[in-house]
């Protein structure tokens, strides 16, 4: 390409790099701004503003700057071809890991509690019962309502008009009522009900929370061994792969025969297929474990490994008494029973008498005034009480009854079948917790010796003492007790988490 400036001392165009054609002529004069006025016509110049002088080399690199030209026909395809280059190259660029999601088993129970249907349901139902609750208690307080209305009766020359009912022709209603039941058992045991059904519902959100964390403990832990097998495989493959590259050496020293570089090589393809495997598992663990943590699919997030810092395991009589005290199955169940007890005195409510009391205070008269035509007051007040005594109802209350009675001898057999369940589970979740806890040494114990083996023994087939198929029996024997005892902390995780759905967090 060929550009040209223009160069201001010698009033001359030098030519610059390139092809590109010279630039067009300097204009000979420079345009002036008219700006155009009612009273007068003022003409700015360019240089007419008020300020200090350029220097001549301010004015050279201004001079340059504006009048160098490149054809647009040949900088737009470079332009181009730089862009897509560019994004061609972000678009290639590895994920940085420092953007990479790391979580801990807080972080994941929090995310899940805030993304998890089922709890959302169960803390949508909870504030429904909520208001049920708040529902009837308002009916058993005073209630105060405002009156209008207007009556309109056909006149018959009478002064009620055509109705008896009514007290004339036309008649004016706006008064207050305050309506208060005195005795009404059967409203007071509705909101007993409601207090217990709140109790149902709030627990059944404990028992999805904890449900919800029983499986974010799973999918945590599963995805955290998933990890540790890869870097076990990844291991593993270094040390097959040391192995080969040291019967490779021995055969060529005639030392060895080629069946053993054979057989290390088998060894290698295997441990290469292990590790692909693992990928895969890890891969399918964080893709089935997003779906939990967020509300679009991602995978770009890790789980830290806390698998060594396991909580003690308590002892079962401490088990018990926070299993019995925070079990959410036994709460909801109780106030089930509750809840059941309180619908029988709602339902033989309907044998007895209620008292109400009705309040007036206002206006109600043929005239919509405070005064009438003979100078008398329109507003006033009255009292209406009622007292409503059931004498027949053809056997509706009494089946309201016993269908109560039936409920609550539903939900009693419910809480015993629960408490009866809890027990079970309890005492099985405990010895599963026990048994991990206890076999954790014995398998750190056999990692131990496992790779002393194959230490040893790899020195013993350097000494030409042992043959290779001892070398591969002590690598299988090392692969089998990492991912064990990598297992083996999983399994008193999970269990640990199992036994918290039972107690609470301990």
């Amino acid at each position: 390409m060929r550009a040209s400036i223009w160069n201001i001392p010698t009033g001359r165009r030098t030519p610059c790099l390139g092809n590109l054609p010279p630039a067009p002529p300097r204009p000979a004069k420079r345009t002036h701004h008219v700006i155009e006025n009612k009273d007068r016509r003022k003409i700015l110049h360019p240089h007419s503003r008020p300020g200090p002088t350029p220097s001549p080399f301010h004015r050279a690199f201004i001079s340059q700057s504006l009048y160098l030209s490149f054809p647009m026909q040949r900088i737009m395809p470079t332009l181009c071809l730089a862009l897509a280059a560019t994004g061609v190259a972000s678009s290639q660029a590895p994920p940085d890991p420092a953007l990479t999601l790391n979580l801990t088993l807080e972080d994941a129970l929090k995310r899940a509690h805030a993304n998890a249907q089922q709890l959302l349901s169960a803390d949508l139902a909870a504030r429904i019962a909520h208001e049920d609750r708040v529902q009837t208690k308002a009916a058993l307080l005073p209630s105060v309502t405002w009156l209008n209305g207007f009556i309109y009766t056909q006149p018959n020359g009478s002064g009620s008009g055509a109705f008896i009912a009514n007290n004339g022709p036309h008649e004016y209603i706006n008064m207050a009522n305050v309506h208060a039941d005195i005795y009404t058992p059967g409203k007071r045991a509705d909101y007993q009900m409601a207090i217990a059904a709140e109790a149902v519902a709030r627990a059944k959100v404990d028992i999805a929370r904890r449900g919800l964390d029983a499986t974010v403990v799973q999918n945590y832990y599963g995805m955290v061994v998933a990890q540790r097998k890869l870097a076990n495989a990844r291991r593993s493959l270094d040390e097959v792969r040391q192995f080969l590259d040291i019967t490779q050496k021995q055969e060529r020293g005639g030392e060895v025969a080629h069946s053993d570089v054979v057989k290390a090589q088998i060894q290698t393809d295997q441990r290469q297929r292990d590790l692909q495997d693992a990928q895969l598992n890890l891969d399918k663990s964080r893709i089935g474990f997003a779906v939990y943590l967020f509300p679009d699919f991602r995978q770009d997030f890790a789980v830290l490994d806390d698998l060594e810092r396991a909580t003690p395991l308590p002892s079962f009589a401490e088990t018990e008494a926070l299993a019995q005290k925070n079990n959410p199955d036994i709460r909801a169940a109780e106030a089930n029973v509750t809840q059941g007890t309180y619908g029988i005195k709602s339902a033989r409510s309907a044998f007895l008498p209620t008292l109400s009391v009705d309040y007036f205070y206002g206006l109600d008269a043929a005239q919509y005034a405070i005064h009438d035509e003979f100078g008398n007051h329109n507003l006033g007040s009255s009292v209406v009480a009622n007292f409503n005594v059931p004498v027949w109802n053809w056997g509706s209350a009494r089946s309201k009854v016993r269908q109560a009675e039936l409920r609550l001898q539903q939900a009693r057999t419910d809480l015993s079948l629960t408490q009866r369940q809890l027990l079970a589970n309890l005492n099985a979740f405990y010895l599963e917790a026990q048994a991990a806890s206890l076999q954790i040494a014995s398998l750190k114990r056999s990692l131990d010796l496992s790779e002393e083996s194959l230490k040893l023994t790899l020195l013993r087939y350097q000494a030409g003492e042992v043959t290779v198929l001892e070398v591969v029996d002590a690598q299988s024997t090392l692969v089998a007790a990492r991912n064990a005892y990598d297992d083996g902390l999983t399994r008193y995780r999970l269990a640990l988490g199992a036994l918290q759905t039972l107690t609470g967090v301990f």
